[in-house]
């Protein structure tokens, strides 16, 4: 237990840093703390946050473990490392652009529209949790865990990658929920590292974890059923 309790101060010490950086991200370019949409975007992004935290905290404190091992630098290949540095910048871009917006008043975004963003953003989390609550083996970086096996169910069943899925969700919602159409836009830097992460990955699992080929071939689509 008190081991337990370390890791899930360790991961709330995380969610603080991650929360005063992107309040920094987002007021500082908009030159003003009277950004509704911001606050209400970081109250559905850390509310979740939360949860998940907690969930894993006290069911699945191993995969909780491996989460906080994320980032650029904890990629072993080179080619990842690069990957996870666009999406990084990427990220950085999505939250400065619409804070921009804001100050300069670029985008007129109705409020419906920032409501959808924001739920938008609480699927994307809620996929994402899914995930986790199926498949004990995600991990922050591509690897091969201890005793890994294939994980075919739940969301697995309808399409190889829900993880990708649930991200791609979260970062169209922000750039609605923070009320910037130009916002989109950074989401068209992020979208390709973000699909050849997804191949790299596969290619990867392919050749190092036994049975994924043949999962591949039973789960025809990667994110999109029907489509892709």
């Amino acid at each position: 237990m008190p081991a337990t309790n370390n890791l899930y101060v360790r991961a709330n010490r995380g969610l603080v840093f991650l929360a005063v950086g992107m309040a920094l991200l987002l007021f500082v370019p908009a030159r003003t703390l009277y950004y509704w949409q911001a606050w209400l975007y970081l109250g559905v992004f850390f509310g979740a946050s939360l949860l998940v935290t907690l969930y894993l905290a006290q069911h699945d404190p191993a995969l909780l473990r491996r989460r906080l091992r994320g980032g650029p630098m904890a990629e072993k290949e080179p080619t990842q490392k690069l990957i996870m540095s666009i999406t990084m910048i990427g990220f950085l871009a999505l939250l400065i652009v619409p804070a921009l917006d804001h100050r300069f008043m670029w985008s007129h975004v109705p409020i419906w529209v920032v409501i959808a963003g924001d739920v938008l953003v609480a699927l994307g989390f809620y996929i994402v949790f899914l995930v986790y609550r199926e498949n004990t083996f995600s991990s922050a970086t591509i690897e091969i865990a201890e005793n890994h096996q294939v994980v075919s169910s739940g969301p697995y069943a309808i399409v190889r990658h829900p993880m990708y899925v649930g991200g791609l969700l979260l970062f169209v919602g922000t750039a609605l929920a923070l009320g910037s159409y130009w916002g989109l836009l950074t989401v068209a830097v992020i979208l390709p590292a973000l699909l050849w992460r997804l191949v790299d990955e596969e290619r990867f699992l392919a050749k190092n974890l036994p049975g994924y080929a043949e999962y591949c071939s039973r789960v025809r689509w990667r994110m999109i059923p029907g489509a892709f």
